[in-house]
């Protein structure tokens, strides 16, 4: 995987969950780089992880199932690793 553009957030996990998280997903290989991000400063993107699951999850006329597969659409138009 090509590393980012921003090495300080690539290299400098704030400890937490989401620090914890991201090195599992490095040890099983290709991950979503947006993960160095939240484990740089997980209070930062503590509205971000809130907002994805209400907009994935809540009630809505769309099923939880459709919403992830427009959102993995979206995301592989756009060459987006989802």
């Amino acid at each position: 995987m090509e590393p980012l553009f921003l090495p300080d957030v690539e290299n400098n996990p704030e400890p937490g969950p989401y620090a914890d998280l991201l090195r599992q997903m490095q040890a099983g290989g290709e991950y979503s780089q947006i993960w160095h991000l939240f484990a740089f400063r997980p209070k930062a993107t503590e509205h971000l992880a809130r907002f994805t699951q209400e907009i994935l999850r809540e009630p809505s006329p769309l099923t939880p199932g459709l919403r992830e597969l427009i959102a993995a659409f979206t995301s592989a138009e756009n060459q987006c690793p989802f």
